[in-house]
């Protein structure tokens, strides 16, 4: 069984000058739930937690899984570079509810392959519900290799991969070679349809913020052959995705989910407000794809 098929939102933190605003994070949810998102992805790197406290990540992840009460999946991004805080923070989102982890691979410290596979066991062996791996080497310059990918997916809690590498040579060596043992999750928005043509169950989407009803039609073609569909919605959408990363992620779809008027445009320090020429833009984009901004 697959944590989830279709589109999983990489759901923003909204922020206050003085702190998390959860009046706006729960209309962010429900609005998700209310366009068919597919899972909720809570405190992953567009959700900012890097930059929280841990009693505000621990309250964001409490009140995220409250308020979904079950509707649909929770996974809390429970990653780092220290295999002992990795393996507290699993637990402790176990413990509040979570239905999944989405671990990223270790950062700036690194490791071999080697090491990859011996930080996710013992991160599996600490939990009793499923991990997503998250390869995203453009960020944390390591790659998950489709036969490291194979070792992990034989603990019987690895049971995915968010895979974000822009390598589709890559995804289909890790379908070939993995078969149903490990769900793949497209980690980018313009690669939705490739990766799940390749056999993908869906997708952890930033896009989802900013459309989720489209984002989920996107995947709903893909799982039932419409292809047509399909390709309609990933070149409608492609722009909007292209523009939602012209600065680094969460800067644009902040921006973007402010010109909704769902949340303040505040994003923290290193990360700055977007350059207005970008902005605007992004907005152009967003105009293009009939929102009234």
């Amino acid at each position: 069984m697959h944590l989830f098929q279709g589109s999983g939102v990489a759901l923003i933190t909204p922020f206050t000058q003085d702190g998390v605003d959860f009046p706006a994070l729960g209309k962010l949810i429900d609005r998700q739930i209310a366009g068919h998102t597919d899972a909720i992805i809570c405190c992953g790197t567009t959700g900012e937690p890097s930059t929280m406290t841990e009693a505000e990540r621990a309250e964001v992840i409490r009140f995220t899984i409250e308020r979904v009460n079950g509707r649909i999946p929770v996974i809390v991004s429970s990653g780092g570079n220290n295999t002992e805080v990795v393996i507290r923070h699993s637990v402790e989102a176990q413990q509040a509810g979570a239905d999944g982890l989405l671990v990223v691979t270790p950062y700036y410290n690194k490791c071999t392959q080697n090491g990859l596979v011996a930080h996710y066991t013992a991160v599996a062996d600490a939990v009793d519900i499923p991990i997503i791996v998250y390869n995203v080497p453009g960020r944390t310059g390591v790659n998950v290799q489709p036969q490291t990918l194979l070792k992990m997916s034989k603990h019987p809690n690895i049971r995915a991969i968010k895979e974000a590498s822009g390598n589709i040579a890559q995804v289909t060596e890790m379908q070939r070679l993995c078969g149903d043992a490990v769900a793949i999750y497209s980690g980018e928005d313009g690669l939705i349809l490739p990766i799940m043509a390749l056999g993908g169950q869906g997708v952890i989407s930033v896009l989802a913020n900013v459309v989720p009803e489209q984002t989920h039609a996107l995947t709903q073609a893909m799982l039932q052959g419409d292809l047509k569909t399909a390709r309609e919605l990933q070149f409608q959408y492609a722009p909007l995705a292209d523009r939602l990363f012209c600065e680094v992620n969460p800067i644009p779809v902040k921006a973007a989910c402010h010109a909704l008027g769902l949340c303040e445009n505040i994003v923290r320090m290193p990360l700055t407000p977007m350059e207005e020429a970008n902005r605007q833009t992004l907005l152009e984009a967003m105009r293009a794809c009939g929102l009234s901004v």
